[in-house]
């Protein structure tokens, strides 16, 4: 096997018995590194320090990750100017806040004939967040409910 030792240096092609016999020496643990090489790659090192260093890299980088949660807006096809510009601001605030925003509309007994306001309503939803997030994925009418997906603008 090609052995490595806990500086990086490699120590050459031993066997096992002498790579065994060197991590003892040192008081350090044997890894296999790279067993289906050709021949098997082991290095000489403290395990037990190596496992807690991964676990702390692993933690760090969870700790820098964001969670993007979707935040739901129902409007409604027959919405008033007001209430329209209440949902406006509540969607702003999500987007502000780095999530993504899923607007919907439920159509309800004879909206059904009238989908085309309702997608009016989108189309001006989508038009009054512009500056504060871009539409993901257009207004698609599935079965009763119109879906809309918005995403937060990129930061510069």
């Amino acid at each position: 096997m090609r052995l490595i030792d806990s500086d990086g240096a490699q120590l050459g092609i031993v066997t096992v018995q002498h790579a065994m016999e060197v991590a003892a020496q040192r008081g350090l643990d044997l890894v296999k590194i790279a067993p289906k090489a050709e021949p098997p790659v082991c290095r000489v090192m403290d395990y037990g320090k190596f496992r807690f260093e991964q676990a702390k890299k692993e933690k760090e980088a969870r700790k820098n990750q964001k969670v993007v949660e979707i935040k739901e807006v129902r409007l409604s096809a027959k919405i008033d100017v007001h209430d329209f510009e209440t949902k406006v601001r509540a969607a702003q605030k999500f987007l502000a806040g780095g999530d993504k925003v899923k607007a919907s509309i439920r159509f309800r007994g004879r909206e059904m004939a009238h989908t085309n306001i309702g997608l009016e309503v989108m189309t001006r939803f989508g038009e009054a967040l512009t500056g504060y997030g871009t539409v993901e994925k257009a207004p698609k009418l599935e079965g009763r409910q119109m879906l809309m997906f918005l995403a937060p603008e990129k930061k510069k």
